[in-house]
């Protein structure tokens, strides 16, 4: 039995999972994310996964001080007790070790902090003071070309079907996006473009902490978002789309929204589930690098994603192909808008049912059994 398998099954939730697989496991990497749903991973809506110490996506990041930013921003929040609104100014392009510099000069620097809840404390308490800058949304990778496993430029899922099919290509959503960050800088509360899943890899660098809100309780936040900021909702029925809206855990503890934390050091692996919200900041100068996946699990997702429609570039994915392959007895019913199912978020994917049969209970199909541990799993729920 994996020790994150020994977790009470009272709350629902599993909390926050983090897996080790071997090299071996690690080379299937749509198979892996099925595998890590038949141990219910995809209930908390983020996953944590140490990649094999003999793996390695870059031989080096020392060559990488003139590779440009082209559009960094200076994020400017505004707000007080716990809510807050943030605002992306564009700023000139720098180089990657000009913007090192300033993350590292005095006046952007991590403050000094004992344990991660001082650095906590201290980041919700300065958000609104001296905006720091992001190297956002850079287009490009960092992996090296021959690198085959967890390559975040070609993951191998369900996802191609929208480039392979139509042509289309959605940078940073079926393309990977490089994160230059610095202490304070934020992703505010969303779910992911058309409720996919994403990847994330730390590279290099200082960590990067995560808050996460199960599926289950997605409907919860939008509620009580709505009630803080009635004017934005007014406007757009999916604002938290346009990633602009920060709401800190004092917050939801008062209004009994369970939610996650975890830390996410270098050279380890995030994967948020679909409809997962999350949100969260880096400590430091750092890099990231992500996209997003699909799998059969999320056509439902999709089908079902509350877009926004007041901006022009917000993305959307052509839902037919999907429907047509992989559901074609729902297929009519879809076209005529009758195909109405409400999700079953503790479902694994249909893809996890190799895992889940009689034979995976015996043999794990070849998972070693300390593949995933809950140690720093932590559950922050309101006592309501």
């Amino acid at each position: 039995m994996m020790a994150s398998d020994t977790l009470s099954q009272s709350h629902g939730s599993k909390g926050i999972m983090t897996f080790y697989p071997t090299i071996e496991e690690f080379k299937n990497f749509s198979r892996y994310v099925a595998y890590i749903e038949s141990k219910g991973a995809h209930r908390a809506g983020l996953a944590k996964i140490v990649p094999p110490k003999e793996w390695r996506p870059r031989s080096s990041y020392e060559d990488i001080d003139d590779l440009v930013i082209p559009a960094p921003i200076q994020q400017v929040v505004t707000g007080q007790s716990g809510l807050f609104t943030q605002y992306n100014i564009q700023k000139r392009a720098m180089t990657v070790k000009e913007f090192r510099r300033i993350a590292n000069s005095d006046k952007f620097c991590s403050p000094q902090y004992d344990d991660f809840e001082e650095l906590e404390r201290k980041y919700w308490k300065n958000l609104t003071f001296n905006p720091p800058l992001y190297g956002a949304d850079v287009n490009g990778s960092l992996y090296d070309p021959d690198v085959e496993e967890w390559n975040i430029c070609h993951l191998g899922t369900i996802l191609d079907t929208v480039e392979r099919d139509s042509g289309i290509t959605i940078e940073g959503v079926n393309t990977p996006y490089l994160y230059f960050g610095m202490w304070k800088t934020t992703f505010a509360w969303h779910t992911e473009d058309m409720d996919l899943y994403s990847i994330n890899y730390l590279h290099f660098g200082e960590p990067k902490s995560w808050y996460c809100i199960s599926p289950e309780h997605g409907k919860r936040l939008e509620r009580l978002a709505k009630g803080f900021f009635p004017g934005s909702s007014q406007n757009c029925e999916a604002f938290l789309r346009h990633k602009m809206t920060l709401i800190s855990p004092s917050i939801l503890k008062k209004y009994g929204i369970p939610f996650e934390k975890i830390t996410q050091e270098a050279g380890e692996f995030m994967i948020t589930f679909p409809y997962a919200y999350h949100a969260g900041f880096n400590h430091g100068f750092n890099c990231a690098e992500s996209t997003n996946f699909a799998t059969e699990r999320w056509i439902e997702y999709g089908k079902q994603a509350v877009l926004c429609l007041c901006r022009k570039d917000m993305v959307k994915i052509s839902m037919d192909v999907f429907v047509r392959k992989y559901q074609p007895d729902r297929y009519e019913q879809w076209l005529a808008g009758r195909d109405t199912v409400p999700i079953d978020h503790s479902q694994p994917t249909p893809e996890a049912r190799e895992f889940l049969g009689d034979s995976f209970s015996n043999s794990s199909n070849s998972f070693n059994e300390s593949g995933c541990e809950d140690g720093e799993r932590k559950r922050y729920v309101s006592n309501s």
